[in-house]
């Protein structure tokens, strides 16, 4: 067995190590512990995307949590965020969400919250997965009346809808405003229609009917082309996609072209900025972000802090140097002032309030940034060896870097949730970006395939 966590909680194959009921369930037992306090019993709220094998790994969880003594509340499908939320809400010990959030629907994940909202620690995972792996809870487990229970609340979407509500000025009005939804067959299937219909939207909603097995396919926040037709043909103001679990977003504006997370971070940054709620002059994204981004935090006169790739390092450098707004590219997007997680539809509706206040459209504002070039390969990899370690690899990204010069840069990473290994160009054109993304990838391949 190997290790558990990765850059975003658990993650893998379902009903395969180290997605299957066993683990699961350990997980469930070493939660129900961990948070254990003398005369209180361990509240856990346990919720999930759509995916088909969220069955198998809910019920293994609960019944970890309720055999170590814990009370398990089941919420059903709901976003990752709106889990964060709930826990807090609910003053609960810990929250977990199933989810593989944007990956396909044979995989799936566990992420865990604890009672403040926020993510856990590494070195709080790192004290559960040890429980887990080396069996150390066999003999603490509860018996007789000191054995758990497991809830279904009601009302549990209703809440999280007027807290996402609750970020959406007061004064603005979406009244009458076409809005295009696609929810990905995903967890913001219910919610994101309800929240944007109450605020007044005329909304249109597309890939609604998830199934078990559609979430993410051809859809949501990594396959915005269906979108993007249906917001041309509905003349709709702008189009919003959201990832499997609800935690990204990625917009589409009344041109039907794709807006990225780099894009809608500086809108919203600058109107933050403009209205004197942008604390310490600060956006914070990761290395992955375009250097167009860089470029608009100078023009637009604030600061910009690069940190590793991962909402999870985004958000720590947020907390350590005061932050309000940060995220990434791929449209993670953190609104401290909100929310203690990434939210997708929070950041839409931070997204559609920017709009109504500029009184400009999507296609307008997306101009404040310049996109430059860029090229993302990945590459299936059978082992992550330190890049450093690889000769062959270290000269072709010398090599590229050499001859991009200041034009351009490169940034050759692995996935911390999958065997991937990501090459990322970005240059002066598309051919050059094309040119040597090739190139590096073509020995990663070679060298890991």
């Amino acid at each position: 067995m190997g290790k558990l966590f990765g850059t975003d909680g658990i993650r893998g194959e379902a009903n395969q190590y180290p997605m299957t009921p066993e683990i699961a369930f350990g997980v469930g037992r070493a939660i129900a512990h961990f948070f254990k306090k003398e005369g209180h019993r361990t509240v856990v709220i346990i919720g999930k995307d759509t995916r088909l094998s969220g069955y198998m790994l809910e019920s293994s969880l609960e019944a970890g949590i309720t055999s170590m003594g814990g009370h398990s509340y089941l919420v059903g499908v709901m976003p990752t965020p709106a889990i964060a939320f709930v826990t807090q809400s609910m003053r609960a010990d810990a929250g977990v969400v199933i989810s593989a959030s944007h990956n396909p629907f044979q995989d799936n994940g566990l992420k865990i919250f604890g009672g403040d909202g926020y993510k856990l620690s590494d070195e709080q995972e790192s004290r559960i997965e040890d429980m887990v792996l080396n069996n150390k809870l066999d003999s603490l487990a509860s018996r007789g009346l000191d054995i758990g229970k497991a809830y279904r609340p009601e009302g549990v979407n209703g809440r999280y809808i007027v807290f996402a509500k609750n970020t959406f000025p007061r004064n603005l009005s979406m009244e009458g405003m076409k809005i295009v939804l696609d929810t990905a067959n995903g967890a913001t299937y219910k919610v994101a229609p309800d929240t944007f219909h109450e605020l007044g939207a005329n909304i249109e909603v597309i890939h609604k009917t998830p199934n078990g097995t559609n979430i993410n396919d051809g859809c949501g926040s990594q396959h915005t082309g269906i979108l993007r037709r249906k917001v041309l043909e509905c003349g709709a103001a702008i189009g919003l996609a959201f990832d499997g679990d609800g935690d990204r977003l990625i917009a589409v504006d009344e041109k039907g072209r794709k807006i990225t997370g780099d894009q809608i971070l500086v809108i919203c940054a600058n109107i933050l900025k403009r209205e004197g709620k942008l604390k310490n002059n600060l956006l914070v994204t990761t290395v992955m972000s375009n250097l167009g981004l860089t470029i608009a935090c100078k023009k637009y006169g604030f600061k910009h802090h690069a940190s590793k790739v991962g909402d999870r390092y985004v958000l720590e450098d947020m907390k350590r140097l005061d932050g309000v707004i940060g995220g990434e590219e791929a449209g993670h997007m953190i609104f401290l002032d909100h929310h203690t997680t990434g939210d997708g539809i929070i950041a839409a509706l931070q997204l559609v309030a920017a709009m109504i206040k500029e009184g400009k459209p999507l296609s307008e504002l997306a101009r404040m940034m310049d996109i430059f070039p860029q090229k993302l390969i990945n590459v299936d990899v059978k082992h992550k060896p330190n890049i450093e370690d690889l000769p062959k690899l270290v000269e072709a990204i010398r090599q590229a870097e050499s001859e991009l010069g200041s034009a351009g840069r490169v940034l050759v990473r692995y996935s911390g949730t999958q065997n991937m290994c990501r090459v990322m160009v970005e240059g002066p054109s598309d051919a050059a970006t094309e040119k040597y993304c090739r190139q590096i990838a073509d020995v990663v391949k070679n060298e890991l395939g």
